[in-house]
């Protein structure tokens, strides 16, 4: 089926308030094409998430990429970066947000044509790029989270998150060790 029909079927079923029902996948569609459509969603999402706080998330404020004290997060690309490195939060999150938009426009990974298949290894390369995806979320609810509720934007949070959640649970795409540093977040998410 065709990504528009996809978008849409998100965005009607995000609408009604189920997110349970909004990530599950459609009958009779492709699995790599409805994940290929949602990581877009989700790179969406968490790219302009964290742009409402980037005057605040500075390397000064946050000289490394954490998701409170006991989660560090290094930056590799395995390619110009082979050795993952310490790096400061909002340049973590510029090396993720460029490595991520890279892989999205590379129609080798991501295929733009309607019948192209998707390699053999896209559903690893969904997988990083979620777990990625998911430790801004961690960064946000640890170190920003007064910010965000002062902006007034911690339901918008929080519902953007809880669709991840749900998302990445539905198809297995982070491993539990990794949602970790929200698990008390998530717990509540599922129970909601």
């Amino acid at each position: 089926m065709q990504a528009s029909f996809l978008q849409r079927h998100i965005h009607a079923t995000l609408g009604s308030g189920n997110l349970r029902e909004a990530v599950k996948l459609p009958p009779g569609e492709d699995v790599d094409e409805w994940l290929a459509v949602n990581t877009v969603d989700f790179f969406n999402q968490v790219n302009i998430l964290y742009a409402t706080l980037t005057e605040f998330c500075t390397p000064s404020t946050c000289p490394i990429m954490s998701a409170g004290p006991r989660y560090e997060y290094r930056w590799a690309d395995g390619i110009t970066i082979k050795k993952p490195i310490v790096v400061s939060a909002p340049k973590y999150v510029d090396y993720l947000m460029d490595w991520v938009e890279a892989q999205l426009d590379d129609e080798s990974v991501f295929p733009q044509k309607f019948g192209v298949p998707f390699p053999p290894n896209f559903q690893e390369v969904v997988k990083t790029i979620m777990k990625r995806l998911f430790r801004v979320y961690g960064h946000i609810y640890h170190s920003h989270f007064q910010k965000i509720v002062s902006l007034q934007e911690e339901a918008h949070l929080n519902t953007c998150f809880k669709h991840f959640v749900l998302f990445t649970l539905e198809f297995g795409l982070i491993e539990k060790g990794e949602l970790a540093p929200l698990d008390d977040i998530i717990e509540s998410i599922l129970q909601a």
